[in-house]
């Protein structure tokens, strides 16, 4: 990251710029830092100019205690300014919550673009698997575990006990561990894990909900009901892909949707 801003509340920021357009904020789900959304700022560069950043708590941007929400939303306001003033967002999986939160409190945001927030509402059980993984997860991350808090998530992803275990094994397994606390952020964005109704249908600029085709039936009608609640919400299925979708799939209908 070759630049810096400062959140409302001292908080640095590191992010960096690539391309040339409409100017498009890429924001990052859990257990992520604004690397993981690069290769998707380096498709949408012939088209548009993207923004990837570090948000707090992860990378090389700062953290500042207590966190809430609006700390976050504070960020993506500081960012705005920083890179103009005029600028869309993108955000997927955790990161599609805080920026569907960020639009519906008035951030000034042209238009927004979510992929697969998993907002539990259609899996059976969702409300009380969310609940479980609340609270699991503070206790893991009070008593400085953070290895279990890992754990915990990529168990709530589906991922298999088996490449849970290799992971912990792996070189990349200590870096996981530097942003687990992190984890209880993307938590706060969520809730109750369930779809806010009433917030989203206050949002007042164009929402792009995606989904992947070969993702779980309950996560794209996770995002289709986001289309329906917003009240300029659009809805989009991208053929084969899964939660981690490839950025040369997303790109071209982001950036369709950026420069309509």
């Amino acid at each position: 990251m070759d630049k810096k801003t400062t959140s409302r509340d001292g908080t640095l920021l590191a992010y960096e710029v690539i391309g040339q357009g409409p100017t498009v904020i890429l924001v990052s789900g859990a257990m992520s830092t604004g690397g993981t959304v690069a290769p998707l700022a380096q498709r949408l560069a012939d088209r548009c100019t993207a923004v990837v950043y570090d948000r707090r708590g992860r990378g090389e941007s700062g953290d500042t205690k207590p966190y809430a929400v609006e700390r976050e939303v504070e960020d993506l306001a500081a960012l705005l300014d920083a890179v103009g003033g005029e600028a869309a967002l993108f955000g997927v999986s955790s990161g599609g919550a805080l920026v569907l939160q960020a639009v519906a409190r008035g951030l000034p945001a042209v238009r927004a673009a979510v992929y697969e927030v998993p907002y539990a509402d259609f899996l059976h059980g969702g409300a009380e698997r969310e609940a479980a993984y609340k609270e699991q997860l503070d206790k893991a991350l009070a008593d400085g575990r953070r290895g279990d808090a890992v754990e915990l998530f990529l168990r709530l992803t589906g991922l298999a006990e088996e490449m849970i275990q290799r992971a912990r094994q792996s070189p990349m397994w200590a870096g996981m561990e530097a942003v687990a606390p992190s984890l209880a952020y993307d938590d706060t964005v969520m809730g109750d894990g369930l779809l806010p109704r009433d917030r989203l249908a206050a949002i007042s600029v164009p929402v792009l909900a995606v989904a992947g085709g070969a993702s779980p039936e309950w996560m794209r009608e996770a995002s289709r009901e986001v289309s329906r609640v917003v009240p300029e919400g659009t809805y989009r299925e991208l053929a084969g892909q899964t939660h981690m979708v490839e950025p040369d799939v997303l790109g071209p209908v982001l950036a369709g949707f950026l420069t309509e």
